[in-house]
């Protein structure tokens, strides 16, 4: 559940309508303008949508149980941050059309796995300047150059569609958007190789995909790139790049992949939990216990209440975080000879 800072009001969802469409896979799907009642701060839900105003009416959450998307929306059009999935991309989009009718201009991936929804949002909307004639109609996406050559590999399984239309490789990209500037901070081998922190400066909003899950233990995709010290020093730059208000609440808002709305405070307490069961496990591999030694010990059970879903359990990411840091453990220092 989304923890709320406003009651939502039923009646808004009931506001004055005005209809529009738009072509979402080649049908014509109607779509909401903005409800002549909804008054900035007011919460609200389309369907398995959570709608949260971030800031100012100009940045929201849309929140559901398969993952976030942050929509920024002003004169320029719309960007949209992470995409859900392919199932829940129609009702998306309608979401983004009950705050603003603009043009779909923009789409960033924070990494590879939260791109599900990219073809329908990217069809909806349409390319601008001169990547309007190389990339045809459509919004362009951009996210890290790992996550292009993922999606682009052989046997992947990622349509076209939705594969980035321009990649960075370095350590930061920025863009000027709706009279804000906006940055992607690569955080190299976090919760994948391909992770990007998308930073709103004038909203004051970061928002932190994969590398940060309040709710539950975090994941490592070991396969492709990931690891549990990137996923720890990802945690420690999302603190460094958010600043709290009074008595370390509020201040800049954190948007995670999946989860509620949260602040600096929350993601210090994420991080310290993260880095007690990383001291637990790394003194364990020391030791030279083995996974199942380690599974025994139960170095999450203080958390397991908390952070163990039914899908990923506190064991579950022992086992991650074992493999992770035991690969590590095993790869020759720099300088060091054998």
């Amino acid at each position: 559940m989304i923890a709320t800072r406003h009651r939502f009001l039923p009646a808004v969802a009931a506001g004055v309508l005005v209809c529009a469409t738009a072509l979402v896979s080649g049908q014509q799907t109607p779509v909401r303008a903005v409800p002549e009642a909804f008054a900035p701060g007011v919460e609200r839900e389309v369907g398995p949508i959570h709608i949260v105003p971030i800031r100012r009416n100009r940045l929201y959450l849309m929140a559901s149980a398969e993952g976030n998307s942050a929509v920024q929306v002003g004169e320029d059009g719309v960007l949209v941050v992470d995409t859900m999935t392919a199932a829940l991309a129609p009702r998306l989009l309608e979401a983004i059309r009950t705050v603003s009718l603009g043009p779909i201009l923009q789409i960033i991936n924070t990494n590879a796995d939260r791109t599900g929804g990219n073809e329908v949002i990217r069809r909806a909307g349409r390319a601008v300047g001169a990547a309007a004639g190389r990339q045809g109609d459509g919004a362009a996406i951009l996210a890290f150059d790992a996550v292009q050559q993922r999606m682009s590999a052989d046997g992947s399984s990622f349509p076209q569609l939705s594969w980035p239309t321009d990649t960075y490789f370095v350590g930061s990209k920025d863009l000027f958007f709706n009279g804000e500037p906006v940055q992607l901070h690569h955080q190299p081998s976090a919760y994948s190789d391909g992770d990007s922190f998308v930073v709103f400066r004038r909203s004051d909003v970061v928002v932190a995909g994969d590398v940060y899950t309040p709710h539950q233990f975090p994941r490592i995709d070991v396969e492709h790139g990931g690891t549990f010290m990137g996923v720890l020093a990802g945690l420690n730059t999302i603190i460094e790049l958010t600043v709290p208000e009074l008595n370390e609440e509020g201040g800049t808002m954190v948007v995670p992949a999946i989860g509620r709305l949260c602040d600096e405070a929350d993601v210090a307490d994420y991080r310290d939990m993260v880095t007690i069961v990383h001291d637990r496990i790394q003194d364990m591999i020391r030791r030279r216990l083995t996974l199942e030694q380690v599974k025994a010990a139960r170095p999450t059970r203080d958390y397991d209440s908390l952070y163990g879903m039914p899908k990923y359990t506190g064991e579950m990411f022992v086992e991650a975080a074992y493999r992770s840091l035991s690969k590590a453990a095993q790869q020759p220092r720099r300088g060091v000879t054998r």
